[in-house]
C-alpha cells in the first residue's frame, strides 16, 4: 500500500475526517463515551451498516477509541482520543459558522 501525500494540510484534514458521517460522530462523541446504539440515536439519519463503517475507520485513524468490557451481555464503548478531541477543537469554528449562516446555507438552491 503507498502512503498519500497531501498538498497542504486542508487536504490532509479532509481525508482523516472526510465525508458527512464522520464530523456528526466526532460532535457526538465530544459530549463523552457512548454506546453503539446511544451514538446511533445521536446521528439521525445514520443507518447501522453506515456507523459501523465509520467507526472502523474513525479507530482506525486514531480519532475514536473503542473499549470492550467483557461482561454479559457484551458492553462496547466509543469516546475520543486526544487526537479526536484536537480535531473536534479544530472543527468547532467551522460549526459555528454553520449555525451562523444556516438559513442562508438552505436558502441555497
Amino acid at each position: 500500500m503507498t502512503r498519500r501525500t497531501y498538498t497542504c494540510g486542508f487536504d490532509a484534514a479532509i481525508a482523516v475526517m472526510g465525508g458527512k458521517w464522520k464530523g456528526l460522530i466526532l460532535s457526538s462523541l465530544g459530549e463523552g463515551p457512548l454506546r453503539f446504539g446511544e451514538l446511533r440515536r445521536s446521528v439521525p439519519g445514520i443507518s447501522e451498516r453506515m456507523l459501523i463503517l465509520q467507526l472502523r475507520e474513525l479507530e482506525a485513524s486514531g480519532l475514536v477509541h473503542r473499549e470492550v468490557f467483557h461482561q454479559v451481555p457484551p458492553k462496547v464503548e466509543y469516546s475520543l482520543t486526544e487526537f479526536g478531541h484536537s480535531l473536534n477543537a479544530a472543527l468547532a469554528p467551522l460549526g459555528e459558522w454553520g449555525e451562523e449562516h444556516m438559513e442562508r446555507i438552505e436558502a441555497i438552491p
